[in-house]
């Protein structure tokens, strides 16, 4: 998938984000559709590769809660922008855990694309909206 334009960007947010939490799909795969192959991913200062990715989703699809009905987006886009290469975006992730209970970030990503389109190198921080509870 190429992302040309901010309705791309935030297609992307949605898709990968419900896709690598809730689908059986190989999460390998699933990068390999969004990311280009020697992509970098830094998340609060923590830089991860291609294998620790695909690592994280085993226990993130054990710990989201599927719902019933199967639509789910737990990605809520309040900007996205798309110029030249440079990507960026601001959106809220809200996810309900099997356990009960909510999780809830607000994340500010900025990144690069690859020619293709694929991602090349994202940088994000996020700031964590779970109420204490």
């Amino acid at each position: 998938m190429a992302i040309r334009s901010a309705a791309d960007l935030a297609d992307f947010l949605v898709t990968y984000t419900r896709d690598m939490a809730l689908s059986a799909e190989d999460p390998g795969a699933i990068l390999d559709r969004y990311f280009a192959p020697d992509f970098e991913y830094c998340n609060d200062g923590l830089v991860i590769d291609r294998q620790r990715m695909i690592d994280h989703v085993r226990p993130v699809r054990k710990n989201v809660d599927r719902p019933d009905g199967g639509d789910w987006s737990g990605a809520e886009i309040h900007d996205a922008l798309v110029e030249g290469d440079r990507i960026a975006a601001r959106w809220t992730l809200r996810t309900r855990l099997r356990k009960g209970k909510t999780f809830a970030s607000e994340v500010y990503l900025f990144g690069r694309l690859a020619a293709d389109g694929r991602i090349r190198r994202i940088d994000q921080v996020t700031r964590d909206l779970t109420e204490a509870g």
